[in-house]
Formats: C-alpha cells, structure tokens, sequence
C-alpha cells in the first residue's frame, strides 16, 4: 500500500480563490436562446386555423424547440473549461440529462403533432402520412435514420437502463448523439417555414450549429491533442491499495502546467490493449506534482477492472481538468470531508491541501477496505486534522449518518463546509441529512460522474 506520494512531506494548504460560478448567466443564456426560437415561429406566422394548423403550429414549434436543444445538448458535451471547472461538471451533467429529456419529449411531440396535422389536413390516415413524408419528402430519410439513433440514446441513457449496462456500452451509444444531429439538420433548414426566404434565421441556425461544432472540434479533438503530445504522459507504476482499489501514478513532462488542482479529475484512456478505446473519468487522489499524477481506481466495470493489469511505460491520453470541487469552492475556514468507499480519491487530495480546520469522515466496509489509510493518517498528524471512520459493525450494518450523529462528530457542523464523494444514493441521502442539519446549500460541495 505504498506509493511514491508517500515518501514526500504534504504540500502546504492552497490559498482559497473563490470564484463566482457562471450558472446563472449560462442558464439566462440558454432560456433566452429558446425564447428567441418561439419568437422565431411566433414572427412567420400570421395566423392559425382550425385543428390541422392548430396540430402544424405546436408540431413546428416542437420541432424547432427540439433543433435548439440538439445543439444545447452538444455543446454541453464540449467539456467547455468555462462550465466544467467554473459550473462543476456534476451540475453539467444534470443539465445536458436534462436537456436529454428534453430533446427527447420535444422530437416525440414533433413527430406525433406534424403527422396528425398534415392527417387532419389532407383526410388521410397518419400511417398514410408518416410514409409520404419520410419517403417523398426531402432530407427526410436521413432526419429518420437520426430520429430513431437519438431515441436509442434517450432509452439507454434512462438512469433504469443504464443501471444494467456497463459504462463503455454507455459511451459508445452516447457518441452516436453526434450522428443523429448531423444526419437530422439538413430537413431542419429544407422543410422548415421559418427558413425558407429567411436568409438572417437561415445564417442565425448556421453559427448556431457552426458554433457548437467547434466547440466540440477546439476542445474535445485539438485541445486534447495539444495537451497529449505537449505532456506526453506514461503509466509510471501502479500499486494496490485496498482489496480491488489500485494506484496508477503517470508521469510526464512540465504537468504543473495544467493547472490541475486537488479535487479535480481528468479523463483518461490507456493506451493498452483493450484500454484504448474507452475514456473514464478518475480523480486525483493526491495534489499534482509538476512530474507527476496520481489516480486511484476501484474495479467496477471492464475499464476499471483492467486497471491493475497496467505496466510501466504504457502510453497515457488524459483530457482535462474537469471539476470545480476545489478549494475555491470554501466559504469558511472550516471544512467537513466525507467520503464512501473509492470516493476518497478526491477528498484525499482536499485533506491535505484545504486550508482551515479540516475533518476528513470515511466510511467503508471493513478497516482492510480504507484505501489509502495510512496516507490519511499521516496527513491528520502533519497537520492537526481530524479522521474519523465509519466502518460496518459484526454482521455487516452499515453506519447511519444523522442529524445527530454528524452534530455529535463535528461541533458547529452548520458553520463548515461539506465536502461528499461517494455513490449517488449515498450522497442524495447525506445531502438530505445536512440540509435538515441546517448546512446551507451553499456550503455543501459534491460532483458525481452519474448523468
């Protein structure tokens, strides 16, 4: 359970840097942006009569609706540095789920609304009308081949379906989100009223699409290039920390360049048979070093569970950082860390780096299960914090934390800030408890993976 973090004195608490979180204005950004697609409707049409145009109208509104959050959507996926350190990229990936199911009920609505309309207009059956419109109309065989990839990925993207999938069948039909937005824009700008002789909406749906394609082009493509190649980064070793949870420290050149913090996580490929097809968020587990990195991994799915199987010298390709569950998220100069199970990788980090007073609270099955314990424990004595554990009793409960429980762990807990890593129910509960416990929301800091 040794790794080479442990033969070097704790680097000294960062300085505490707040920054005022985007959220709102990116929010009033988006809902205007929809506001303007209504107007766009609202503006080419001068009236509507009986059911047929009533059913036209909501199925056009629908439709445009629906193209503007495929390109929200997209350029949620962009990984921005502007949203992903300064939103936090857990509150991202609510927002793009959100819009997920958006598009998704907006695609449905189109579809059924369209096809009633032009039913109700022509006197003919909505079967009848479905297969004129897909095969006599134009752009429309390619806008059905997208129609039916992004329904796929708004079923397998539903938190009951991904439950059963593990993560890489999940990245892969995610990925295909780009190809059903491709092959639906071009019956956007064909088939759609409010283009047609509208050269400024024309040109304004162009920038907007450009826009997000080079977003994506700029920060998921070249951006990660220029990162790999200027860093050039390989697995150094790799050491077991617990049963199932494994250390990789990768090394590279001039890595304090990145501007990584504690806290904050990369996504990673290997480049080792298998490996190389899959990137997988893992947080650092100890500060940066300007030669070094360190994650520390519990063997989950297939990713991770090959893990352990890494030798020296495999290439790495890392993008990032991501996350914004640093130290600049401290509003005092108390801080409570709690962590479950390998959600201590990033609280690791945080322990020995926050400034203040610092409780470090981990739970974990067993005391064979504590990953990384005797770094911990080394941090507590450095520097006077306190660790506690919250392990299984005899015949295996689980703690519980409460109101009571945590008040009686840590004195004025309403007056620090929370810190949680840590499964999603296990942190969904433990944000309950703090929030009955008077913590504000404000001072209660978490970032998951989960969409």
């Amino acid at each position: 359970m040794t790794t080479v973090y442990e033969r070097r004195a704790a680097a000294p608490p960062v300085p505490v840097v707040r920054r005022r979180s985007p959220a709102g204005a990116v929010q009033a950004l988006l809902w205007a942006g929809a506001a303007a697609v209504v107007g766009l409707w609202w503006y080419d049409t001068s009236s509507v009569v009986g059911a047929a145009g009533w059913l036209t109208g909501a199925g056009r509104i629908a439709g445009l609706l629906c193209g503007y959050a495929c390109a929200v959507l997209v350029g949620l996926m962009a990984r921005v540095p502007v949203l992903e350190r300064g939103i936090g990229s857990d509150r991202v990936a609510r927002w793009h789920a959100m819009a997920g199911r958006y598009t998704v009920c907006l695609l449905v609505a189109h579809v059924v609304l369209i096809l009633a309309g032009y039913a109700a207009q022509d006197r003919a059956s909505v079967v009848h009308e479905a297969v004129t419109v897909v095969l006599d109309y134009p752009e429309m065989l390619k806008a059905t081949a997208g129609t039916v990839i992004l329904l796929a990925v708004g079923v397998t993207s539903a938190r009951a379906v991904r439950r059963r999938t593990n993560y890489e069948f999940w990245y892969y039909v995610h990925l295909l989100t780009y190809a059903a937005v491709f092959l639906a824009f071009g019956h956007q700008l064909a088939l759609g009223n409010e283009f047609n002789g509208h050269a400024a909406a024309t040109a304004a749906w162009y920038v907007l699409y450009l826009g997000v394609a080079a977003l994506v082009l700029w920060f998921r493509i070249l951006a990660p290039v220029r990162l790999n190649l200027r860093h050039r980064m390989r697995v150094d070793s790799v050491h077991k920390e617990a049963p199932g949870v494994y250390s990789v420290v990768v090394r590279g050149h001039r890595l304090d360049e990145l501007g990584a913090q504690p806290g904050q996580f990369f996504r990673w490929r290997f480049l080792a048979e298998g490996m190389g097809w899959t990137s997988t968020p893992y947080s650092l587990s100890a500060p940066p070093r300007p030669d070094l990195l360190r994650i520390t991994v519990k063997a989950l799915g297939d990713h991770s569970a090959a893990v352990p199987l890494l030798r020296p010298g495999t290439r790495v390709w890392a993008e990032g950082p991501y996350g914004s569950m640093t130290a600049g998220r401290s509003t005092s100069h108390k801080s409570l860390l709690i962590a479950a199970g390998v959600g201590i990788t990033p609280l690791r980090a945080l322990f020995e780096t926050l400034p203040g007073e610092v409780t470090l609270l981990y739970r974990a099955r067993t005391a064979e299960d504590l990953a990384l314990g005797g770094e911990l424990e080394a941090i507590a004595r450095w520097r006077g914090a306190r660790l506690l554990y919250a392990l299984n009793g005899p015949h295996g409960e689980r703690p519980r934390f409460t109101v009571e429980s945590l008040r009686s762990a840590v004195y004025d807990l309403s007056g620090h800030d929370v810190y949680i890593c840590g499964p999603h129910a296990f942190a969904q509960d433990l944000y309950e408890v703090l929030r009955a416990a008077g913590v504000p929301d404000r001072r209660v800091h978490h970032e998951s993976f989960e969409l």
